[in-house]
C-alpha cells in the first residue's frame, strides 16, 4: 500500500462559523478547544457505523487567504517528501513546520494547482 490519507482540512475566513455550519451538517462532534482554535474532529466519535472515515480539522487561515478544502497524506519526512514534489512539478506552499507542538506539516500544490498537506505519522 502506498502513503496513507490520514486527514482532511477545511480552511476558511471564519472558522468559528465553518465549525458550527460542518457540526450542523453532518452531527461532527468538533473539539476546538485549543490554543490555535482550530476544530478538531476526532475519528473517533464520527465515523460510519462499520468503522470507516478519517479525522480532520477545520479553522480559520491568515488575513486576506481565501481558504481550501484538501487531505494529508502521512510521510516519514515531511521535507523529503517536499523535495521529492518539487522535483516532479508540483510547488511547495509551505512547510516543514511544527503545529500544535509537535505535529510536523507541509503543503505543497500539484501541477494542476491543487493543495495536498503531508503529516509526520506521529500525529
Amino acid at each position: 500500500m502506498g502513503q496513507p490519507v490520514v486527514h482532511f482540512e477545511i480552511i476558511g475566513k471564519d472558522g468559528d462559523l465553518l465549525q458550527r455550519w460542518y457540526a450542523d451538517q453532518f452531527g461532527w462532534q468538533i473539539d476546538a478547544n485549543n490554543p490555535m482554535g482550530y476544530g478538531v474532529i476526532n475519528r473517533e466519535g464520527n465515523t460510519a457505523p462499520d468503522g470507516t472515515g478519517i479525522g480532520g480539522g477545520i479553522g480559520v487561515g491568515p488575513d486576506g487567504y481565501e481558504g481550501h478544502v484538501t487531505f494529508y497524506v502521512a510521510v516519514d519526512d515531511v521535507e523529503a517528501a517536499l523535495q521529492k514534489v518539487e522535483a516532479a512539478g508540483g510547488t511547495r506552499v509551505m512547510g516543514p513546520e511544527t503545529v500544535m507542538g509537535n505535529i510536523v506539516v507541509g503543503m505543497f500544490t500539484d501541477p494542476e494547482g491543487h493543495v495536498v498537506g503531508l503529516v509526520n505519522p506521529q500525529m
